[in-house]
C-alpha cells in the first residue's frame, strides 16, 4: 500500500486519460431518438438492421453486456487500492476510480438498451442473470495484493477492448453498422483505460520489479478468470462456460487471444529483460513461456469446441446456439 500511495503523483499525470463529461459520448447518441417526430421509422430501421445479427453473435453480445453490468463489483474490488473514506476524496487514485467507473457505467447501459430495443432477447432472463452475477460476487484471485489487482485490470481492459472490437467487425459484416459503431465506441474507452493500467503497472515494475513480477506470475498461474465467471441465469450452472464456448467458436475471445494478451504484457512490461534472482527469476522464466504454452493448445481447444452440440440459452428463447 505504501507503493500505491507513492504512485499518487503518477496517477495524477494520467488523469487526462479520462474524457471530460461534456466531451464524452452518451448511450443516447448511439440509439434511435425516440423523441423525434419520425421515431417509429427510426425504430423500424434499427430493428431491420438488428435482425441481421446472428444468434451466435447475439449470445456473445448478451454475455458481454452482463459482464459490463457487473461494474459495481469491479469498482469495489479496486477500492482496496483507493481507500477513499468519504467517497468524494480528491486524491488522484480516488478521482481515477470514480472517473473510470462513470465511463464504464455507460457500456452496460448502452448494450442493455440496444438489446432491449431489438426485441430479440428475453430481457427478464438477462436481468435475472445480471442479478445473480452481482449477488454471487467477484474475485480477481489477487488475494488482497494491490499490484495483482492492477495487473488483472490491465489484462481485462485489453481483453474487453479486443472482444468489443471483434464484435464490431462481425456486426458490420452482418449488416448492423449501428451495433458496430456501438462496440467501436466501447472499445475506444477500453483502450484508454488499458493504457492507464498498463502505465501504472509499468511503474510498479520499475520501482519494485521483484514484487511486480511475482504478482504477475501469481495472477497468470491462477489463470486470469473473466469478470463474468460467476454468471448464472437460475437454470444453467455452466452458463459462463457455454457463453465462453460460443465466443471461442465465433472468434471474439479465444484461447489464442488469451495467449496474445500475455505475450503483449510480458513485452510491454519488459519482464524478460529485468535483472532478477531467486523466486522472481523463476517467475520471470515462467511468464516468458506462458504465451507459447497457450498457443500450442489453441487449435486443439478450437477443434473440440467446434464439435460441441448447440445448446439453448434462456436469453434467446426458441434458439439453439
Amino acid at each position: 500500500m505504501e507503493l500505491m500511495e507513492s504512485l499518487q503523483g503518477f496517477v495524477a499525470e494520467n488523469l487526462a486519460l479520462l474524457t471530460p463529461v461534456d466531451q464524452a459520448w452518451q448511450p443516447t447518441d448511439l440509439l434511435p431518438d425516440l423523441t423525434a417526430g419520425d421515431w417509429s421509422e427510426r425504430m423500424m430501421r434499427f430493428r431491420e438492421s438488428a435482425r441481421q445479427v446472428s444468434d451466435e453473435l447475439l449470445v456473445v453480445l448478451v454475455g458481454n453486456m452482463i459482464t459490463e453490468e457487473a461494474l459495481p463489483s469491479y469498482s469495489m474490488s479496486l477500492d482496496r487500492i483507493v481507500h477513499d473514506k468519504t467517497g468524494t476524496g480528491e486524491a488522484p487514485w480516488a478521482r481515477w476510480l470514480r472517473g473510470w467507473t462513470a465511463e464504464e457505467n455507460r457500456h452496460g447501459d448502452l448494450l442493455n438498451a440496444y438489446l432491449r430495443l431489438t426485441g430479440r432477447v428475453d430481457m427478464r432472463a438477462v436481468e435475472r442473470t445480471i442479478h445473480h452475477l452481482l449477488r454471487n460476487g467477484f474475485d480477481t484471485r489477487s488475494q488482497g495484493d494491490a499490484g495483482a489487482s492492477l495487473i488483472y485490470a490491465a489484462f481485462q481492459e485489453r481483453a474487453t477492448r479486443i472482444t468489443h472490437g471483434n464484435v464490431a467487425k462481425l456486426a458490420a459484416s452482418q449488416g448492423d453498422e449501428g451495433l458496430a459503431r456501438i462496440c467501436r465506441k466501447i472499445a475506444g474507452d477500453e483502450a484508454r483505460h488499458e493504457t492507464f493500467y498498463i502505465r501504472v503497472v509499468g511503474q510498479i515494475m520499475e520501482r519494485e520489479p521483484e514484487a511486480g513480477v511475482l504478482a504477475f506470475r501469481a495472477m497468470i498461474k491462477g489463470i486470469i478468470s473473466m469478470p463474468g465467471r460467476q454468471m448464472f441465469d437460475g437454470l444453467d450452472p455452466d452458463l459462463f462456460d457455454h457463453f465462453a464456448a460460443v465466443s471461442q467458436r465465433l472468434g471474439t475471445y479465444t484461447v489464442l487471444t488469451y495467449a496474445q494478451i500475455i505475450e503483449h504484457l510480458v513485452k510491454v512490461w519488459g519482464v524478460a529483460h529485468r535483472s532478477l534472482s531467486g523466486k522472481a527469476a523463476r517467475a520471470q522464466d515462467y511468464l516468458c513461456g506462458q504465451a507459447e504454452k497457450y498457443q500450442r493448445f489453441a487449435d486443439e481447444i478450437a477443434e473440440k469446441l467446434a464439435k460441441r452440440p448447440p445448446i439453448r440459452f434462456t436469453w434467446l428463447p426458441g434458439s439453439e446456439v
